[in-house]
């Protein structure tokens, strides 16, 4: 049997976890289909996703199609659970992107299709709903071919569109205008196929087009769209058919060195960690000593394997398979197992969350049990970047959105039996230096309490260039463990700049750096007190970077989101002074018949209100997209974010806490 891994990727409401649902019932894994609705659906399987009707995490169902085992894997639609769709998308050996023939292409579609085509993933659309009252499969397909990729083909046609009885006729060897359109389509990637048309179209057979279209597809050149209805069933079979058909399997060596990578987490019964984990060479099996993340070893204990619906237990998980593993107590999500992949996708797609609240237990004798909750709920998605702030005792978390919000309250009360509530959501800026800044404290010299020395030089970088560590001395003028602390803690101490915002878009050089080399006494016992360590450099490093900072400057920068807003024509001259007073700004505008359409920027801290200011604005007909563009300068009142502890630009405070730390390290050493 070959392995498919396939994700089901949807804008919120196209009817992915429905199609999931009629797939498994073809396969015969499930005797009844489940709708959302009724909340009985295979794969939303969490009480709060039954409850809202939409899918919050993702999940792993398995079925057969002929000598092909298809791991499916249903991802969140909603825009706020973005984070569980990027961590599926490193799985994956191709996609299904649904999309509904009424609302057509969405801007999750976009999007979601933008980071398939970045990442080379083999793609098949299906356009669902086609029974549906205001279906339209043309506009649909149109919208694809125009807002998507050029690179996308009609399998077949849809009649009797709009109601109950529609059906999908897939197309065939006889049907002329889909050959010679397939034809021109597979010739643009193709100069050989090309040279064997040019003479004449007829030499290649039509089984010949069907293996280009396969090749083609697996190399993410062409996507063919299908057309049906996951309520209805009409059209599955053959889409069905195209994911045997046109979709890569899985490719690994089992026997080759161990290499996976753990893209959900999750707690059993017993609150034991399972990693979710795709295997792209090697095998593991139970009771093997598995190393994973940076420095992590553990004794697996058990062990499953997915077939025909859930993960069953088996002792071996093998290359190509997508199995669950216990006993790995410190495994996070994104970490590797084994060695790392080559050629291995970045592990950021998608933007990081733009808006942040702070969490307030209803009862204050709860605060420890919340940090407590939150913690583990990092664990299955650490983007929620939990931060706790001693001095008012408080902790916050990141945003994608109001909903996600939401789902957290609810989460903290049915799982945790806690009551909370939330601050004011407020975006999430970040800094980048004004200009160029340099710092230097030497060894032996005072104010200098530390074994080590450090200069720092920090200038700006392009924007979206992150940060980069740089060396002006010799790598050799030390041992590499205290050059390595220096760039690690260099790194940690950017996430709170002069602002207390990440700084971000600049390189750090490390222009001095010396050091005590290990000395001993004459009966030859170390004295740490005469020699330097990491801990020095650690301990130094954030002193001189935020000098360096101060020197240079820094300007916040604040998120924002690229909007389309499409409104009646009676409600334009309404919509616009709000935009005005939500600080947006329009770029275009255009007439499409009865509807304006504009597109501009807007603060993602106005998201959510032009959201729900927008249907009484517009009698319920405004249909607003938006998504994360870039960051700009803000103009307004400069935002300062609340400093953690361990603040460097307080030299006395931080020292102190220093001092604090290594004498609590020693007393318990």
């Amino acid at each position: 049997m070959r392995t498919l891994n396939l994700g089901i990727l949807a804008h919120v409401d196209a009817g992915k976890t429905s199609l999931t649902e009629r797939l498994l019932h073809t396969a015969g894994v499930i005797e009844e289909i489940g709708t959302v609705d009724d909340g009985n659906t295979s794969t939303d399987t969490l009480e709060l996703e039954r409850q809202r009707g939409i899918t919050i995490k993702s999940a792993v169902v398995s079925f057969d199609i002929d000598d092909v085992t298809v791991n499916l894997i249903d991802t969140p639609g909603h825009p706020d659970f973005i984070a569980e769709v990027e961590r599926a998308l490193s799985v994956l050996d191709g996609a299904v992107l649904v999309i509904s023939a009424v609302e057509a292409v969405q801007a999750q579609t976009r999007v979601l299709m933008r980071t398939l085509q970045r990442l080379r993933i083999p793609t098949l659309f299906f356009v669902n709903k086609i029974d549906r009252t205001g279906a339209q499969g043309e506009r649909t397909l149109r919208d694809i071919t125009g807002r998507l990729t050029r690179a996308a083909i009609a399998m077949g046609t849809a009649h009797e569109v709009g109601t109950p009885e529609t059906v999908f006729a897939p197309y065939g060897p006889d049907d002329t205008h889909f050959t010679e359109a397939l034809t021109d389509l597979l010739a643009e990637n193709d100069d050989a196929f090309l040279a064997a048309c040019v003479d004449d179209r007829t030499t290649v057979p039509y089984s010949g087009l069907r293996q280009v279209l396969a090749v083609q597809t697996r190399q993410a050149l062409v996507h063919p769209v299908f057309f049906g209805s996951a309520a209805t069933g009409a059209g599955v079979d053959a889409l069905t058919a195209g994911i045997r058909e046109l979709l890569p399997s899985s490719e690994g060596d089992a026997d080759g060195p161990v290499s996976g990578t753990v893209f959900k987490v999750e707690r059993g019964p017993a609150g034991e960690k399972i990693a979710y984990v795709r295997m792209f060479s090697g095998s593991v099996h139970t009771r093997q000593r598995l190393r994973f993340g940076r420095d992590g070893e553990a004794k697996v204990t058990a062990i499953g394997a997915f077939e025909r619906g859930t993960a069953v237990e088996r002792p071996s998980v093998a290359a190509g398979q997508i199995g669950t593993v216990r006993g790995l107590g410190e495994i996070q999500v994104g970490d590797v197992i084994g060695e790392p992949r080559k050629g291995a996708p970045p592990r950021r797609q998608f933007a990081p969350p733009t808006l942040e609240t702070v969490v307030v237990p209803h009862c204050p004798s709860d605060s420890g049990s919340l940090h407590v909750a939150l913690s583990q709920l990092a664990e299955q998605d650490p983007l929620i970047n939990l931060r706790q702030d001693g001095t008012r005792q408080e902790v916050s978390v990141s945003l994608y959105g109001e909903v996600q919000k939401e789902v957290i309250q609810a989460t903290l009360a049915s799982e945790f039996g806690l009551v909370v509530s939330f601050r004011e959501t407020t975006p999430i800026c970040i800094e980048r230096p004004a200009g160029t800044g340099a710092a230097v404290e030497y060894i032996g010299k005072d104010p200098n309490p530390f074994l080590a020395t450090v200069g720092l030089r920090v200038e700006p970088a392009p924007v979206g260039s992150g940060v980069a560590f740089r060396l002006q001395v010799e790598l050799g003028s030390m041992p590499y463990s205290l050059i390595k602390a220096v760039e690690d803690t260099v790194r940690e101490t950017l996430g709170q700049g002069m602002r207390g915002w990440q700084v971000t878009d600049c390189t750090v050089t490390m222009t001095h750096s010396g050091y005590w080399a290990r000395q001993s006494h004459s009966h030859g016992t170390f004295d740490k007190s005469m020699s330097s360590t990491a801990g020095d450099f650690r301990n130094l490093t954030p002193l001189v970077l935020m000098s360096a900072l101060r020197q240079a400057g820094t300007t916040v920068h604040e998120p924002m989101h690229r909007f389309r807003l499409e409104v009646p024509a009676d409600a334009f001259g309404v919509v616009l002074p709000v935009l005005g007073r939500l600080r947006a700004v329009p770029h275009t505008q255009s007439v499409h018949g009865a509807s304006y359409l504009l597109e501009g920027d807007i603060p993602a801290a106005s998201v959510h209100r032009l959201a729900q200011q927008l249907p009484t604005l517009t009698s319920g007909e405004g249909v607003m997209e938006s998504v994360f563009d870039h960051y700009r300068p803000v103009v307004a009142e400069i935002p300062s974010r609340t400093r953690t502890d361990n603040d460097p630009l307080d030299r006395k405070g931080y020292l102190l806490r220093v001092v604090r730390r290594v004498a609590g390290q020693e007393s318990t050493g």
